[in-house]
């Protein structure tokens, strides 16, 4: 299995034109972050987690051609404003994208993208194939799905493993129920906002003390704003199995 990420930046603090902070002004190409999402592929699978703002740009960037699904981990805007853009997939396969998320994120998407669920649909509409999930695994293609819910402040969201893969961003609490599901993980990736407290966000001390928790080998941590630091300088106080990930990163399991 393949993982690419394709953003791991936030809205949050999110580095504007006219800003000098030192990660704005950075050359660092690691510094410059879209917003947070990840492709996962197989063999014969290729899902997307999220389609952010961003996300006709990271298709481009990344050279996608193929998507089967696409997973939410929740209904804020920086997590699911792309997906009008599922389009594309849909004038290539010639087929509906079948989407997962929980009831309150289809709720969501059903309001924002109503036009893609008319009964008297536009033409070059989105197709879009609703699945709704909850705590139960279930499968895409060949890629086994273990649903891990989160708090992000008082809102569940969902983190997903995916085999030896677990993804979990916007948290800030996680049960020790949810935490098990995640222990025997290979790579583990966990949003760290700044160093600062966060209402709904875990600071990057927080994200260490839940690796810590959890074991997992490799980790690494995304949903990063500008406040944390530049790339290299935070990467260097990091433990050897802690990276932040940057956008493009690619590991291979």
């Amino acid at each position: 299995m393949n993982i690419q990420f394709l953003g791991t930046g936030t809205s949050t603090g999110i580095p504007m034109i006219g800003c000098s902070c030192e990660v704005c002004v950075s050359k660092n190409t690691k510094d410059q972050r879209l917003r947070t999402s990840v492709l996962v592929q197989s063999l014969h699978t290729s899902i997307v987690i999220d389609t952010t703002p961003d996300f006709r740009y990271q298709m481009l960037r990344s050279k996608t051609t193929h998507l089967d699904a696409v997973l939410f981990t929740h209904q804020h805007k920086d997590h699911i404003a792309g997906l009008d853009d599922i389009r594309a997939f849909n004038f290539f396969s010639g087929n509906a994208m079948d989407i997962y998320a929980n009831a309150s994120t289809e709720e969501a998407i059903r309001r924002d993208f109503y036009y893609a669920f008319s009964d008297n649909k536009y033409p070059g509409t989105p197709e879009l194939q609703m699945h709704t999930i909850g705590e139960a695994p279930f499968f895409i293609g060949d890629i086994p799905i273990q649903p891990i819910q989160v708090m992000h402040h008082r809102m569940p969201v969902l983190g997903f493993r995916l085999g030896d893969f677990t993804y979990i961003t916007d948290a800030n609490y996680i049960e020790q129920s949810e935490l098990d599901k995640i222990k025997g993980s290979k790579v583990l990736v966990l949003n760290a906002l700044r160093k600062e407290k966060h209402l709904s966000h875990f600071t990057l001390q927080e994200a260490l003390d839940i690796a810590q928790l959890t074991g997992v080998p490799q980790v690494y941590f995304t949903h990063i704003s500008h406040q944390l630091g530049k790339h290299d300088a935070i990467n260097a106080e990091l433990p050897n199995h802690v990276q932040l990930a940057y956008d493009g990163l690619s590991i291979r399991l």
